[in-house]
């Protein structure tokens, strides 16, 4: 993969009036957004409504995580109201992801899988049960997703090797936690900054605070979509040890 990743923005805001501000602001430079569960418990379909309405890409970000028939229906209300991409948790198992493929079959909607989420490390999993590394345990997770017939998975830039050595090239990498530099990690744990992200391979990079919560996001933005122009995808992990 040889192309620049595409930016998500992340509409983790209030209103649907803030939902405006934002696609005016950024519009320009940045065509998809990610409405998650405080825009959507907030505004529900005005908010899609209205990022489709000026034509832009939506990543639909509700983590569905249920028994199999109530995410194949989940999905399926997802396709329905216009979700360019929406995710499931990959610890629903591969009979709920299976489910949710068959939702979206037929449809342009990729079907993506959360596997670790990026604000967990080692330790965090430990204490959930679960042994090993966070890349061992998203390895698991993406084999499962790539059986179940889903698009990609969501993981952070540490764990794409991993990631491609089980879905290959094709397979989308949506990676969260991105910081530019000198930026604040908040409650995030394993962030990396723009050009890392791409130079790794990842095929989306979501950003929220650094764009929505910038003195001027529209700046903000062009700054992350010009860091990204010309970086090179590495064989090797670029990211190393950080």
């Amino acid at each position: 993969m040889n192309r620049r990743p595409e930016v998500i923005v992340a509409l983790d805001v209030e209103t649907v009036e803030a939902v405006d501000l934002l696609i005016n602001a950024l519009s320009e430079d940045i065509q998809w957004y990610k409405i998650g569960k405080q825009l959507f418990t907030r505004c529900g379909h005005a908010a899609v409504q209205r990022v489709k309405e000026r034509g832009k890409k939506l990543f639909l970000d509700l983590k569905f995580h249920d028994i199999p028939n109530t995410v194949a229906g989940a999905v399926a209300a997802a396709v329905a109201i216009g979700a360019d991409m929406v995710n499931v948790h990959a610890s629903g198992g591969s009979e709920m992801m299976k489910a949710a493929a068959r939702a979206a079959a037929g449809s342009d909607t990729e079907v993506i899988a959360v596997t670790v989420l990026t604000s967990m490390d080692d330790e965090a999993l430990r204490a959930c049960g679960i042994d090993g590394s966070v890349r061992d345990h998203v390895a698991r997770l993406t084999a499962l997703t790539v059986d179940a017939g889903l698009d990609g998975v969501v993981a952070s830039v540490h764990e794409i090797p991993a990631i491609r050595a089980v879905g290959g090239e094709a397979f989308s990498v949506v990676t969260p936690g991105i910081r530019p530099a000198g930026f604040a990690a908040d409650d995030q744990k394993r962030i990396v900054t723009p050009r890392i992200a791409a130079a790794a391979g990842s095929n989306y990079l979501v950003v929220g605070r650094p764009i929505t919560r910038a003195a001027d996001p529209a700046a903000a933005a062009k700054a992350i979509v010009g860091e990204l122009a010309g970086v090179t995808v590495e064989t090797r992990d670029p990211c190393g040890d950080c």
